[in-house]
């Protein structure tokens, strides 16, 4: 059985818009299609007239400085994130955590796009981005507008996106300044559970031995990705210690919401990691700081 039936390879966005909405039929749009095809597959997703593939769409496919900001394409494979030097130097934290996403081969050809369009709570990209205080630029065919990335989610794999008139063109990420460095980590299961047991970004800027500003995101806390915004008070402006990460681990544990998932944990031991990864993820920023 043929899983669709026209494949449409425009070259802009506004072509890529006009093709899923002049479609006769249900279309989707499709770069990496490392979800998308297995789901059309085993039948989880409804059957597609029209796939677009947005591979070829340059403004989605860019990475770049533009003025104070780090843009990438949200058809950017995840390889080439974690090997570009601008995104080494400007956003550690999304560098590590496209070189963890699935396997080498997933990697080759799974977009950022894709990993944040999902509105997965854990997607690793999708912490990092919330992290680092990304913007997403959303296009319509009557026009392009920009939200904070936590503003894309509404429920658990149900994002802000209108299905077949919109798309994520890409994220805008500020550059990094004097003093300010970022880390991901997480801790997974092995045997192919590709998805994380929890998740941590962290962005920080400091100024001696104090924390100045920071910004964490923990996944999955919640039904949809979202900052730790309580970990964050309390750290900011304080020195930093084991002491601090301490106050910042109970912050970020009285106001998560972890559930119990039968091939990855059980909320309580996600409970438990919570303070080691903490410790470990800022320790790690903190250094990246010098």
């Amino acid at each position: 059985m043929n899983l669709w039936q026209d494949y449409i390879s425009p070259t802009t966005v506004s072509e890529a818009l006009l093709a899923l909405r002049d479609s006769p039929g249900p279309a989707a749009p499709i770069a990496g299609g490392t979800d998308l095809l297995l789901d059309l597959g085993q039948g989880r997703h409804s059957p597609a007239i029209t796939l677009v593939d947005l591979t070829s769409v340059v403004e989605m496919t860019a990475l770049e400085s533009r003025d104070d900001v780090l843009f990438i394409g949200a058809a950017v494979a995840l390889t080439r994130v974690a090997n570009n030097p601008l995104a080494a130097q400007h956003a550690e934290a999304l560098v590590e955590a496209c070189d963890l996403i699935g396997g080498p081969q997933v990697r080759n050809v799974a977009t950022l796009g894709g990993n944040v369009a999902h509105a997965l709570p854990a997607a690793d990209g999708t912490i990092s981005l919330l992290a680092l205080d990304a913007v997403v630029e959303i296009a319509a065919l009557d026009g392009n507008r920009r939200l904070p990335m936590a503003a894309l989610f509404e429920g658990p794999g149900k994002s802000a996106l209108k299905p077949g008139r919109e798309l994520i063109v890409g994220f805008h990420l500020p550059l990094k300044g004097a003093q300010e460095a970022s880390a991901f980590k997480r801790i997974m299961r092995p045997q192919g559970v590709a998805l994380p047991v929890i998740n941590l970004a962290v962005w920080l800027r400091r100024r001696q031995d104090t924390i100045e500003a920071v910004r964490l995101a923990m996944g999955p806390a919640g039904p949809t990705p979202r900052r730790a915004v309580e970990a964050e008070e309390a750290l900011a402006g304080r020195p930093y210690s084991d002491a601090a990460c301490r106050l910042a681990t109970d912050a970020l544990l009285s106001h998560a919401s972890f559930r119990s998932s039968p091939r990855r944990a059980s909320a309580e031991y996600r409970r438990q990691l919570a303070e080691s990864l903490m410790q470990e993820t800022l320790a790690c920023a903190w250094s990246r700081t010098r």
